[in-house]
């Protein structure tokens, strides 16, 4: 369904997975948006040819946009393109991210550093660019792409990843009472464990230390070998990946001021939903007996 109200949107992280689909989905609403994928000229090449394709197939308004969310100038430049272009930018949506599995102590210390880098500091230098556009503006939406492994079920041997996540998830948190001040609002999508569809397992990373990683083959080989298969056999043979943007269009063509602060978008059940309504409704608790009630978002009436 097309929006009457077109809105500017940044997407990171969009040459494939989630935000191939979500720039798409963003796109065929009616929205103008900018998908935020790096080494376009090189690597992703490929990525920017079919976004392109789509778009004049489509008669939609989807561009690619260089964007590294591991590099300060590049979010910025990223940013200035889209304000260049259009005059304005309404939307924020945090997807960028990368996948490791296998056994947490095999991963050196670097490792985790590099994944913080860009599931969570890659957001932080994003915000950054936009955040002074959309203050001054006094209105906006940011969108995070988190995880129920933040608070869901929770499997062994994606501990880095799921980490990050947690962390990002944080993050967003604590930006949702900050921004809403300024008219900005907060969205945080909560997929579950989708194994098809993306790319995620196929493109995981793996610990840079084999010796230790080595070490836990014999008791645990097997499991790691055949993890994506058990999450996968809790997924509904019907389950499409594709729901995942489609909740975030949902959220963007929300009328400011209503998007709820979490919308879980999870096949498998693994808990997540549940334990996000205890935590957030303690949080609204505290906020209340603090006296800072003006801070919570729209879906925080609990």
């Amino acid at each position: 369904m097309t929006t009457d109200t077109p809105l500017t949107v940044l997407v990171t992280g969009a040459s494939s997975g989630f935000g191939a689909l979500t720039v798409r989905a963003l796109a065929d609403a009616g929205h103008t948006v900018y998908a935020g994928i790096r080494q376009t000229a090189t690597r992703n090449g490929p990525a920017v040819a079919a976004l392109d394709r789509y778009a004049a197939e489509h008669g939609v308004a989807l561009h690619a946009a260089d964007l590294d969310v591991t590099s300060q100038d590049s979010a910025d430049a990223a940013v200035a393109q889209v304000l260049a272009a259009e005059g304005r930018l309404d939307v924020l949506v945090h997807n960028a991210g990368h996948m490791v599995t296998g056994p947490a102590e095999a991963f050196t210390p670097e490792q985790l550093a590099q994944l913080y880098d860009v599931n969570v500091l890659g957001a932080q230098r994003v915000n950054r660019a936009a955040l002074p556009h959309l203050r001054g503006r006094g209105q906006g939406l940011l969108v995070w792409i988190g995880s129920s492994s933040t608070r869901g079920g929770c499997p062994p041997f994606l501990a880095p990843y799921f980490a990050a996540k947690a962390a990002m998830d944080a993050l967003a948190v604590s930006y949702a009472a900050e921004l809403v001040r300024f008219g900005i609002d907060t969205a945080i999508v909560v997929p579950g464990a989708f194994t098809s569809g993306t790319n995620h397992f196929a493109h995981a990373g793996t610990p840079a230390d084999t010796g230790r990683a080595d070490a836990y083959d014999e008791r645990y080989g097997t499991l790691l070998a055949g993890l994506d298969q058990r999450l996968g056999a809790l997924v509904p043979s019907d389950a499409d990946v594709a729901e995942v943007a489609e909740a975030v269009v949902r959220l963007v063509d929300l009328p400011a001021g209503r998007r709820p602060l979490r919308t879980h978008v999870d096949p498998s059940r693994d808990g997540s939903e549940v334990v996000s309504a205890v935590a957030d409704r303690i949080r609204v608790d505290f906020f209340r007996r603090a006296g800072l009630e003006d801070l919570l978002t729209a879906g925080s009436s609990l």
